[in-house]
């Protein structure tokens, strides 16, 4: 076939009486003639309800079965353990509130959970990484205050020898560990964030990823405050309805890359150091 020249298609034998038009007769499926085969208006439109009757319902039942699906498999607020034990607890509001309970001025009565655990965790790594560690009074508080009452004795005694005069002076310090004049001290753990690596009903291995700070701040300073990233495992148990630190160990990073922000002065560092508070970590 091809177009003619007025638009019709065919050639001469099919042209009707006095139209100048050309009809070609389509055979249907069946082979009959042009038309025959037409189905009528109301076949086609029952057809046509009944398959939108059809999707409407199969859209109907995947939503209803959709909805059952989501309220039988999502995790609350307060769920301590994610179904998934391979995937990340990211540090976000769980509806647990905060403790409000402090001993020695440090953060206490964690709650037996998870959550309770890496709470505590990270708020004893703060006590431990502060400037009150280079004073022997203020240490032994800390040390009896986040310690199990089995593992406090020969923790302190190690730590006394860590903290000796020789270790104060590598560090720009007095004998005593106070700082020299018109110099501020400053030793800060800050937590980025926890990991349980083992709970069972009374103990738990809890992972603490952080960042310090140590040095002197000062004008003339030669241990200028520099930053530190070090991870923080603790193994804490159970004891007197709170969890207590039974062994503390230390390894270096992850460190990330650093960044482009210039170093602030003595002056500035001294400040913020004075001026800024730390927190109570809870999750």
């Amino acid at each position: 076939m091809s177009l003619g020249d007025d638009g019709g298609y065919g050639g001469e034998g099919h042209r009707g009486p006095g139209t100048g038009q050309t009809r070609t007769r389509l055979p249907d499926n069946d082979g009959e003639g042009y038309g025959s085969g037409r189905r009528s208006r109301g076949g086609l439109s029952s057809r046509n309800l009944v398959t939108i009757v059809g999707v409407i319902v199969l859209l109907l039942a995947a939503i209803a079965f959709a909805n059952r699906g989501g309220s039988g498999n999502s995790e609350t607020a307060t769920n301590d353990s994610p179904k998934d034990p391979g995937r990340a607890q990211p540090t976000a509001p769980t509806g647990t509130k905060a403790v409000s309970g402090k001993t020695s001025g440090i953060a206490s009565g964690f709650a037996k959970t998870e959550q309770g655990a890496q709470s505590a965790g990270a708020n004893y790594a703060v006590a431990l990484g502060s400037s009150d560690m280079f004073h022997q009074d203020q240490r032994h508080k800390i040390v009896d205050t986040v310690m199990a009452p089995s593992a406090a004795a020969a923790f302190q005694k190690k730590l006394d020898d860590v903290y000796s005069p020789d270790f104060f002076k590598t560090l720009g310090l007095k004998a005593d560990g106070s700082a020299p004049a018109k110099m501020t001290f400053v030793s800060r753990t800050i937590p980025i964030g926890t990991k349980v690596k083992d709970f069972a009903k009374d103990q738990a291995t809890v992972e603490v990823w952080c960042t310090g700070l140590l040095g002197l701040a000062g004008e003339g300073s030669v241990k200028p405050v520099t930053t530190s990233w070090f991870t923080l495992t603790m193994k804490l148990a159970w004891t007197g309805n709170d969890w207590k630190t039974l062994t503390r160990s230390q390894n270096d990073g992850p460190a990330p890359v650093s960044g482009d922000v210039p170093a602030s002065g003595a002056k500035d560092i001294a400040g913020a150091v004075q001026g800024y508070g730390g927190f109570t970590y809870a999750r």
